[in-house]
């Protein structure tokens, strides 16, 4: 006996990539719902070997559905999830609106997965930020070896983290490069994306840092340690898939680099990647379509007693959303509902 699980907002990247990664792994789905706005209504999505139409989101009655996994925005969630969600269907939800309620479970399945018994207060568990999901993974096994008592990170994040119109842009202007007639101003970032970087991700906050550099920091302590100290720069990239990382740590026990790198071996959810030399070390390109979160580049620190650098990439559509939220609904499945 399997689940029946409805996927909201299945036309867009993430909503697709969970279809994707369902069927992939072999996700035990008795019977599965694409739903989206009306404006998509009947348009065609992949499911393993099935072509199926969406349903219209407004009118789909949730009653009887295990679980529904959300890709929508905040604000079209703030109106279906409690909706879902009340009538006894668990929602994943993928956006920021739930992910610093106390009442809501923030959870990497690799890091704190026996948050998720909180899930019952609300029927609702929140999936994190994409940049928070892939350092979280690295961060949690030298955490219990060594307390992390510091973090500094700084980001370099694909253009598919804002959505379609992010890959369009870079696309469009990449080729508008080479015919100075067809200018492609910026609509959907701030600045040109193509052959440039971007130091700004989301609306900027009173103290000068970004939201999406605030989400790194709350949903960090909300997920391993509240204790730990977590400073971030965000930036925008010309890459398609895949979110990259510098880290730096200190912890308050000494960590040598050799055992550092023998824990993140051992570590769920990670692939090391590490010689020094030529290609040594793991790039976007390398991770799409990939479930693993990569680690490279591990060194001490000389500057500081207890401190050490690192690399981390992730495809940002899976392990910062989509297999994050499947991933959720697996463990759901095995510690609480018990039917696949």
């Amino acid at each position: 006996m399997g689940y029946k699980v409805a996927v909201v907002g299945a036309t867009g990247n993430v909503g697709r990539e969970m279809l994707n990664i369902l069927a992939e792994r072999e996700f035990p789905v008795d019977e599965i719902a694409v739903l989206a706005s009306r404006k998509s209504l009947g348009t065609e999505v992949s499911f393993g070997d099935k072509t199926m139409k969406t349903l219209d989101l407004d009118t789909f009655d949730f009653t009887g559905w295990d679980i529904a996994l959300f890709a929508i925005g905040s604000d079209a969630t703030k109106k279906y999830a409690p909706r879902a969600a009340a009538t006894g269907c668990v929602v994943i939800d993928n956006s920021s609106l739930y992910r610093y309620d106390p009442q809501v479970p923030l959870i990497v399945p690799e890091v704190n997965p026996d948050a998720i018994v909180g899930y019952a207060q609300k029927n609702i568990i929140a999936n994190p930020n994409c940049s928070t999901a892939q350092m979280v993974v690295a961060l949690k096994p030298l955490h219990d070896r060594a307390t992390i008592k510091r973090v500094v990170v700084s980001t370099y994040q694909s253009v598919s983290g804002a959505g379609t119109s992010g890959i369009d842009e870079l696309w469009d202007q990449t080729k508008s490069i080479y015919n100075p007639t067809d200018n492609k101003p910026p609509k959907t970032f701030t600045k040109q994306i193509a052959f440039n970087v971007i130091p700004h991700i989301d609306v900027f906050l009173d103290d000068g840092s970004t939201k999406e550099e605030w989400k790194m920091v709350a949903e960090t302590k909300k997920i391993i340690d509240k204790s730990i100290k977590v400073t971030a720069t965000c930036v925008r990239v010309p890459v398609f898939v895949g979110h990259s990382e510098a880290i730096n740590i200190e912890t308050e026990d000494f960590l040598d680099e050799d055992e550092a790198r023998d824990i993140l071996r051992e570590a769920p959810g990670i692939l090391v990647i590490d010689k020094r030399e030529d290609g040594g070390y793991a790039t976007p390109v390398e991770c799409v379509g990939d479930f693993a979160t990569f680690v490279s580049r591990i060194r001490q620190d000389s500057t500081i007693d207890n401190g050490l650098n690192f690399w981390c990439v992730s495809d940002n559509l899976r392990k910062g959303a989509a297999l994050n939220a499947v991933q959720i609904a697996e463990l759901l499945g095995r510690r609480i509902l018990k039917k696949g």
